[in-house]
């Protein structure tokens, strides 16, 4: 396999067998640890970081300008050479320490000099962060494949990236730092700055201040070069004569050597790559280098990791969900138990079509098992919900946002209550969502779980709406398949088949919550009342249909006000919770006109379904 760069062909030894980006990713995954990363420029670009020599060749041109008022060209002219016009001009040297010590000779004045260049803007987070590589890099460290970072740079994104996954890397940025330094093997990482912390006075800029290092910094190099496999990107090897010295002196290598460059190669590049053998990333930015080498690992990961059990994963919930530094681990609980689903819910595993004397066993074998491809999920969500206080929202709104997509393409050829069972999963994890909100006492989480995410039928010209009205249990699970598969005692049937299967089916996710079948029977009673009013709010719309159930029996319901009826009229204020969250738009009006709607639905129909 070859690499073309401008200045010809690099020859990649990788045996031609699978790409260099695929070969990395095997080493790294096999070696956890064993591989250090040494980043230039080339990974901050994206951030809008300038390198070292970028904030040096800009003061010079900002010295000039102040220097020659007069001359609307002499910051551009300056800027073009500026170790050319700092020669001219002054009688020192032109250097990092030598530029700052005269332009802002104290420190808080070098601060504030500096700050424009490294920290984000006045009211602009975003700006000067941490980029996709910087983040990619941290969660690599954070899994424990890497624990070694050399960098030319000297700006703080990659500690800034660490630190926002919760690492607080060993920063090693001048000699004297070295001695006490904890060794490398122990710290979770070491970020080694050759040339220095931006907010130092000894920077490492100018060609003759990268002819050398102090012997300190030259011996931990020669020995991370030594012991570690090495990840080169975003250096070009140009200036950096020291580095480039040491490299080239390694002894023979332990563990692989990949270089990553988007763009030409430099001569001293080409000469190293050869010299050691290296394996040649060719035309991928740093993001695209770094983001793709955790998809693979995690690939990998998925491959050698047996999964967790549902009760395992509960455990690991909870122990998450009060820690924000866990929040990225609790979203990837929660995410993979989704896609667990996703990759079942196949035409193969569950069929759209199916004949006349066939469809009732299909149904009921594809209801059976949509609800055990969901059970850890289910598990997770009632837990979740339960003892969540609020933070992690978006955690279990994208959950049945990713369920609902399951209907987002329609099958060629189908039958429609199958088809409509893709939405069971999602229908599934709303109803959990409600019955812990309801349970927990946080029923705003309604107004969105209800309304969000909204959906159509494809191509009908439906207007999308959301999950009040497009996850009904009427619409998603036929009633005659229900009856067939879920048939009450004596060979009777139930008045509210899909009330009644839902309650029963989903009773065990909650038991850990909720011990009382009394209490977690009235929490699902009111849970469908509720989402019934919210599906009566949508005026002459024909699917203003209630998810009617058995809080419709006289037993729940009530009568002579009492009941369920009676009480969540009683609620109906300008401070219901509901409605201070958004539910009827906020309106009180609204609320009591979708109940009376309800109210009286049940009377002309509640007993016919």
């Amino acid at each position: 396999m070859e690499s073309e760069s401008a200045n010809g062909t690099v020859a990649i030894p990788a045996g031609g067998l699978i790409e260099p980006a695929m070969a990395m990713a095997l080493n790294v995954h096999s070696s956890p640890g064993v591989y250090a990363l040494l980043l230039g420029a080339g990974i901050s670009i994206a951030s809008g970081v300038k390198t070292g020599w970028g904030v040096v060749a800009d003061i010079v041109g900002k010295v000039a300008a102040v220097r020659d008022p007069d001359n609307p060209d002499a910051r551009t002219e300056a800027m073009a050479d500026p170790e050319k016009w700092w020669e001219a001009n002054t009688s020192e040297q032109l250097g990092y320490s030598a530029l700052l010590a005269a332009a802002a000779p104290l420190p808080a004045s070098r601060q504030a000099m500096l700050a424009e260049y490294f920290e984000p803007e006045k009211c602009q987070d975003d700006t000067k962060g941490p980029t996709a590589a910087h983040r990619a890099i941290a969660q690599l460290v954070k899994r424990g494949s890497i624990k070694v970072i050399l960098t030319t740079n000297f700006d703080r994104l990659t500690e800034r990236a660490l630190q926002e996954v919760g690492i607080s890397p060993q920063v090693v940025s001048r000699p004297e730092q070295i001695k006490g330094m904890k060794p490398l093997a122990h710290g979770q990482v070491t970020v080694i700055k050759l040339h220095g912390d931006y907010a130092d006075l000894e920077q490492r800029n100018t060609v003759d201040e990268l002819e050398t290092y102090p012997d300190e910094l030259q011996k931990l190099l020669e020995r991370v070069l030594d012991e570690y496999g090495l990840i080169v990107c975003g250096w070009s090897a140009d200036w950096d004569k020291a580095l480039v010295r040491a490299v080239e002196g390694t002894r023979s290598r332990r563990y692989p050597l990949f270089w990553s460059q988007y763009g030409r190669f430099s001569d001293a590049a080409r000469t190293l790559i050869a010299r050691h053998g290296a394996v040649v990333i060719d035309g991928r930015s740093a993001d695209e280098l770094f983001t793709g080498l955790v998809s693979r690992v995690e690939a990998l990961d998925r491959l050698t990791t047996a999964p967790i059990t549902r009760d395992v994963a509960v455990v690991q919930l909870k122990r998450a969900l009060p820690d924000p530094l866990r929040r990225i681990e609790l979203f990837d609980l929660v995410d993979q138990a989704v896609t667990q689903i996703i990759d079942r819910s196949t035409p193969e595993n569950r069929p759209v079509l199916a004949t006349s004397t066939s469809w009732a066993d299909i149904f009921g074998s594809s209801v059976r098992g949509y609800r055990a491809d969901s059970d850890t999920l289910l598990h997770l969500l009632a837990n979740g919900v339960f003892h969540d206080d609020g933070r992690h929202e978006p955690i279990w709104r994208r959950a049945v946002e990713r369920l609902v997509r399951l209907r987002d393409t329609t099958p060629g050829t189908y039958n429609e209550y199958l088809e409509k069972l893709r939405h069971l999963p999602a229908l599934l994890a709303v109803w959990t969502i409600g019955v812990a909100a309801v349970l927990s006492r946080r029923e705003e989480l309604l107004a969105t779980t209800l309304y969000h995410p909204q959906w159509a039928v494809p191509h009908s010209g439906h207007p999308r709406m959301g999950p009040a009205w497009t996850l009904n249990p009427l619409r998603v699970l036929d009633t005659d398949g229900v009856h067939e598969m879920h048939p009450a005692d004596g060979g009777n049937k139930y008045l509210y088949p899909q009330s009644n299967w839902l309650k029963n089916t989903l009773r065990e996710p909650f038991q850990l919550v909720e011990p009382s079948d009394t209490a977690y029977q009235e929490a699902s009673a009111r849970f469908e009342f509720l989402a019934s009013m919210i599906a009566m709010d949508a005026g002459d719309d024909f699917r203003a249909v209630p998810w009617a159930g058995e809080f419709f029996l006289d037993s729940s319901w009530g009568y002579d006000n009492t009941g369920l009826a009676a009480t969540i009229e009683a609620e109906l204020t300008d401070t219901w919770p509901l409605l201070s969250a958004g539910a009827f738009g906020g309106e009180l009006s609204r609320a009591q006109k979708a109940l009376t709607v309800l109210t009286e639905w049940k009377a002309k129909y509640g007993r016919r379904w």
